[in-house]
């Protein structure tokens, strides 16, 4: 069932290979299908550069405190350094030219990394989403050896989202509405994503 809502926007700062935005992503579905007119503004931060790692036991972590799965083949690419710039180019342009593509195409994005272990550092490992979504981005979206122009402004808006909210941790859910922001604790809500409902409305109800 949707609930009403005052124009709202909901910031999601994630990295699409960062296990806890995977788990977080759950959150921003649920607030999503609650509140249909609240404006996602998804923004890829860029954290893995091809020179670090996941801990397996952040993996154990997230296990811990969210109901996501991992997939056999991603947990044997832990050994790997991760590289989300392919994403951060593909994520930049999708939310620039065709934003209510932008969540689905995560998701999607996010299942064939962290369920199927696809590493999504080339054009063939994304090609297949890109056509079932029938989107059409540029082939400087698809390289992961730099970051493209809109990929940079973006982690330039974060650093200054960042620096409101006093915090660089990532994944970081924020409810702009009515010029304020709200920064949503998300770890008090991945054991049961369907409590963030009510907690976006208690939200909309004192900023509105």
């Amino acid at each position: 069932m949707s609930l009403k809502t005052p124009n709202a926007d909901l910031f999601y700062i994630y990295d699409s290979h960062c296990p806890w935005s995977y788990a977080s992503a759950v959150l921003v579905e649920k607030v999503l299908s609650a509140f249909p007119k609240i404006t996602l503004r998804a923004m890829h931060v860029g954290y893995y550069d091809g020179d670090n790692k996941v801990s397996p036991l952040t993996l154990t972590a997230v296990g811990e405190f969210s109901k996501v799965k991992f997939g056999a083949n991603y947990v044997d690419t832990l050994n790997y350094p991760k590289d989300s710039t392919l994403v951060a180019n593909l994520m930049a342009w999708v939310q620039n030219k065709s934003a209510k593509s932008a969540f689905e195409l995560l998701t999607k994005l996010q299942h064939a990394h962290f369920v199927l272990g696809n590493e999504l550092t080339d054009k063939e490992s994304v090609i297949d989403i890109i056509d079932e979504l029938k989107l059409s981005p540029p082939a400087k979206c698809l390289q992961s050896n730099k970051l493209t122009k809109d990929a940079e402004f973006a982690i330039h808006d974060i650093i200054e989202i960042q620096e409101i909210i006093g915090t660089q941790a990532i994944p970081a859910l924020l409810l702009a509405c009515n010029e304020s922001l709200v920064l949503l604790n998300h770890n008090l809500y991945l054991e049961n994503p369907d409590a963030i409902v009510d907690a976006v409305k208690l939200e909309l109800e004192n900023l509105s």
